[in-house]
């Protein structure tokens, strides 16, 4: 069981640096886009389109790790007030309601994956790119951020107390 947290561990921390890389991507290749602009020359075609991906993948690969961390957003207005039982009770319905919708939406990523994949389309932008290269990330990221909020429901640790590190154990 060591070897499988050390493993899911290693992959939340694999998936924010690989996110925090696509940043660094975006980042080149938009000063590289318009330092060639600005030499008065044509900056390849396909730079806003790698742009726009990174955006969705960035984004998508950081939020296991966010949810880890406790760097989302959320809002402790109404269970911060609240005393022990009334706490405790609000802080599992928040963590069910978030685990439903992760699954929803992990649901819902792997089948328009799905669907990319056996209709073979083609997004026509400024480069064609198959589909699924927008759906192929969001199930099992999302399966991943419902696994963390799991972790807060069966209380491995609390939204409502201080971070912790990706590599505490599960």
């Amino acid at each position: 069981m060591r070897a499988v947290v050390s493993a899911y561990n290693f992959l939340i921390v694999a998936l924010a640096v690989l996110a925090g890389a696509t940043i660094a991507l975006a980042f080149v290749l938009i000063v590289v886009d318009v330092g060639i602009r600005t030499a008065g020359l044509m900056p390849p075609a396909y730079t806003s389109a790698v742009v726009e991906y990174t955006l969705l993948y960035f984004t998508l690969f950081a939020a296991p790790y966010l949810v880890r961390q406790k760097g989302h957003v959320y809002v402790d207005a109404l269970v911060s007030r609240l005393k022990d039982r009334a706490r405790w009770f609000a802080e599992k319905i928040a963590y069910l309601i978030c685990i439903v919708t992760s699954l929803i939406f992990t649901f819902i990523g792997f089948k328009l994956a799905y669907e990319a994949v056996v209709s073979g389309t083609i997004e026509e932008r400024s480069i064609d790119v198959p589909s699924w290269v927008d759906y192929w990330a969001v199930g099992p990221i999302f399966l991943l951020v419902a696994i963390e909020f799991t972790r807060y429901l069966i209380g491995i640790d609390s939204l409502y107390r201080e971070r912790t590190t990706a590599t505490d154990s599960l």
